[in-house]
């Protein structure tokens, strides 16, 4: 009899799958009903769990990016939780807005106190993976290169008195969790985990959010997929200005602004670029006391620049345009400039780019954004 039973179920298994279309999408319920109710009565969240690994492109390397999509989806909720600040009105989306490929717009960015910081902040969204890049190759974050990690880089962020304020972390995560729908998203990210803390979790969370970001459906990434690689060649759906500022780029700027594979093993993570002969902000070397690194700054890359300014540590210049005029006519002589960009002679080399070939660099730069990737829906504020 129970094989008989058995036998019924799983023919009727069968034929009920039988039944789906082809193109219809079988939904994992990653919540019991119960627990997704009192999610949906605060978040806006799938009741299947946003997929955030990536599949890079064979341009940009061509493997795939894992991540815990339930830790990623709680990182989500905390990065848009005011909760994170001492004063309840600043979330990491303030200064890391994904319109503006998770940068704020602004200059120095406003924080809890009526100070602003001290330097420009920097985009999270200028990646084919932000994971791939810091997470592989141990790059360093902050424009002084000073943690290793998105937990560290976290951790002081919301420590800071100027930005979040809060000096005890471990309590904020253990506020958040008298929350009936924190505490199911922390069960779900971390299961059977007691050996973390909830600090521990909570910067792990935000870790896997904030690594998950990537962009490479770029109009460059797009040709460049179509030619097989061959950046060099002009592309046959980019304007003549366009391929033209192409050239420009790739004979002038991608020794240390690569954009592909190689971009997440490049050598060149920092550098001075001639901003000044002297800084009043020392950069890298503020940290080490280096002399050899004074006036020396992270090296951004560059997908979604459009989006990004203004530009360089301290947000000088308002337009790409004036960035590009500093590259043609504006690069100090400093004691560390970059070899890069430099002449013979110690002297420094300003590339005197024609208005033409200007305009054609600054339309070139543009073709690296990537608005699609930023608007998806895993990344948007879940609150409703």
């Amino acid at each position: 009899m129970k094989t008989k039973l058995f036998f019924l179920a799983t023919t009727m298994a069968v034929l009920l799958s039988s039944c789906l279309k082809d193109n219809e999408k079988t939904v994992r319920h990653n919540y019991s009903p119960e627990h997704y109710k009192v999610i949906q009565a605060h978040l806006n969240l799938p009741v299947e769990v946003d997929n955030y690994s990536l599949q890079l492109p064979q341009t940009v390397g061509g493997f795939q990016v894992f991540a815990d999509n339930k830790q990623a989806t709680l990182g989500r909720v905390l990065f848009y939780d005011k909760r994170l600040s001492v004063n309840k009105e600043v979330n990491c989306a303030s200064c890391h807005i994904a319109e503006k490929a998770f940068t704020d717009g602004e200059q120095f960015s406003p924080g809890v106190t009526t100070e602003r910081t001290s330097r420009n902040t920097l985009a999270l969204g200028t990646f084919p993976s932000f994971n791939a890049y810091y997470g592989f190759g141990g790059t360093r974050m902050f424009w002084d290169n000073r943690v290793a990690s998105v937990m560290e880089q976290s951790a002081e962020t919301m420590k800071n008195p100027v930005e979040m304020g809060n000096t005890d972390l471990g309590k904020v995560a253990d506020e958040l969790l008298k929350e009936e729908y924190y505490e199911i998203l922390f069960e779900a990210a971390f299961p059977n985990q007691n050996y973390l803390t909830n600090e521990e979790k909570m910067l792990t969370a935000l870790q896997s959010f904030v690594s998950s970001i990537g962009c490479f459906n770029s109009k460059y990434d797009q040709e460049l997929i179509r030619s097989n690689d061959h950046k060099e060649a002009p592309f046959t759906n980019f304007t003549a200005e366009e391929n033209r500022g192409k050239e420009i780029y790739n004979t002038n700027c991608a020794s240390c602004h690569n954009l592909g594979a190689v971009a997440f093993s490049t050598g060149i993570v920092a550098a001075n670029n001639g901003l000044e002969l002297s800084y009043s902000d020392e950069g890298i070397g503020e940290i080490s006391h280096n002399p050899s690194e004074m006036g020396v700054f992270k090296v951004p890359m560059l997908r979604n620049v459009e989006l990004t300014a203004p530009y360089m540590h301290d947000g000088r210049f308002a337009t790409l345009e004036q960035v590009v005029e500093h590259y043609s006519s504006g690069v100090k002589n400093h004691e560390n400039l970059h070899e890069n960009l430099k002449k013979s002679f110690d002297e420094a080399k300003n590339l005197n780019l024609n208005e033409n070939d200007k305009q054609a660099l600054v339309a070139f730069l543009k073709t690296l954004t990537d608005k699609g990737s930023l608007m998806a829906s895993r990344y948007a504020d879940p609150f409703k």
